[in-house]
This record gives C-alpha cells, structure tokens and sequence, in this order.
C-alpha cells in the first residue's frame, strides 16, 4: 500500500536519501527543509518549506500536506544538527539550542501529525536517534543528550499509542558520511587549561575523521523503506558498521570504568 510520508530534514545526507528512497517506491513523499532553496530541483519527492523550530511554520506544513492528501501515514523526523562543547563550560543557550532542533523538533512535528493519526487509527512514527543516545560520547555530549531525550521520549510515547494502531521505532545510526559533519557547530574553547584544550580537540578530530570514512547514507533510507513496509516494525533498529553497533552490547556487559577507558582511548583522551 502507497502512502503519504512526511521525512523532515530532507535537503541532504540522511533525510534526503531516505526521502528519494520511499519516493522510488512509489510512496508520496513530502521533504522538508527550513531553507527550501537547499533541497535541489531534481529531487522525486515534493519539497516542502518547514523549521521545525518554529510551531506556525510546522503546522503551515502539516496543514498544506493534508489539505492536498487527506492524510500523513508516515513522519520520518529526520531533522537535527551537531553541537561540539566541553559540557563544563557549554553556555546554556548554546544547550537549549541544540535540544530546539533535535528534541523539540521532534516533539512539535509529532504533536502537530499523531492527533490525525489517532483519528484515523493508524499511523507510524519513525525516529531518526543515534547510537550516541545509547551511550555518551565526549565532547558531543550535547548531542549524545538530545538523542538520549528521543529514546525515552519515544519510549513513553509507544507506551500511550498502544491502544492507537499507531506504531513508534527509532532508528540509531552510527557514523554516515554526510553534511553533518561540515555544519557542526564547534563551540570555542575558553578555559586556561592547555590539557583540556587539548583532548577537546583531539576528540573532534576524531569525530570528524570516523564521519568522513562512514556509510553511505542509502544504508539508513533502506532500513527506513524495510520499516514504513512492515505491519509489526521493531522498536529500535541499531545502523552502521559493526565496531559502533556493537557498543551499546559493550557498555552492558562490560564495568563502566573499561567501557569509558575504551571510549576515551578511541577519542585521543588519554
């Protein structure tokens, strides 16, 4: 069965992949973007004006999207940005910031879709996490913690629509190769304290380097087609090589003091 799917994020790496994929076949895909102008004129899918930080613009878009389709069967949030900092000195409006878009965004565009979906007794809510909020990472943690948010807050949600017909999975991926990269924002190191100065930018460069040698991102947009088709999709789907799937494995079996000894290791803190 065709149907009407809402991917946010779509002008590039993840969420444009994914759109092009569920428009291959044959659904009806809307991708947005806060910039319309960044998602190119070749795209399958119709691009669609949204920032998902902004609650007119997001129920301008679902509204446009309903008007034109009677419905939206699928929401693939797929929206978010990076934020590099040391958490011990990290302004708080640069925290907030990061939780707008990856976690509120979420949020916004669920609460503006699942009271359609509710009416209709069907739906599926797919959210994009990371594997970074099934385990801290350093200096991200920023991120780490509005994807940690995501997981908990998909959890309750899955919790409240059981009796709905509306099914709720997350998708954790590891490293792809993307924009994301190049639009992190790196917050500027202030402390004087060459050592910590130092680690910060060792685990950066760290970050940055598995990014550029990670997956094509077509490896998520078909696991995202494999879950709009299935009747009972999973609650959780883990994506990327196997030395990062394999870390939350880690993180439970192993004593807490080794498992944050190889993850310092892996990010140049020694």
């Amino acid at each position: 069965m065709k149907k009407v799917i809402l991917v946010t994020g779509a002008s590039s790496g993840l969420g444009l992949a994914t759109a092009n994929a569920l428009s291959a076949q044959g659904h009806t895909v809307y991708g947005t973007s806060r910039d319309i102008k960044r998602i190119k004129k070749d795209v399958s899918f119709t691009p669609l004006q949204m920032d998902v930080t902004d609650d007119a613009s997001v129920n301008a878009g679902i509204d446009k999207i309903i008007k034109a389709e009677g419905r939206i069967d699928v929401v693939v949030n797929n929206a978010g940005n990076g934020i590099a900092a040391p958490l011990y000195a990290v302004p708080v409006d640069d925290a907030k910031k990061q939780f707008e878009v990856n976690f509120f965004g979420v949020v916004r565009v669920n609460s503006a879709v699942l009271p359609g979906m509710i009416e209709k007794k069907q739906g599926l809510v797919i959210n994009i996490g990371s594997l970074a909020g099934l385990f801290g990472l350093p200096y991200q943690g920023l991120y780490s913690a509005s994807k940690f948010a995501i997981e908990g807050y998909s959890q309750s949600l899955r919790m409240e629509l059981q009796n709905t017909g509306i099914k709720v999975s997350v998708i954790n991926p590891g490293d792809f190769k993307t924009d994301f990269t190049g639009s992190r924002e790196k917050i500027p190191f202030t402390l004087p304290n060459e050592q910590l100065k130092k680690e910060f930018e060792a685990a950066v460069a760290s970050m940055e380097k598995d990014e550029s040698i990670g997956g094509d991102p077509g490896k998520v947009a078909a696991q995202v087609c494999k879950i709009v088709a299935k009747s009972k999709p999973a609650h959780n789907y883990l994506v990327g090589a196997l030395g990062q799937t394999i870390v939350p494995t880690l993180k439970a079996i192993l004593p807490g003091s080794i498992f944050v000894k190889l993850m310092n290791d892996h990010y140049g803190i020694k």
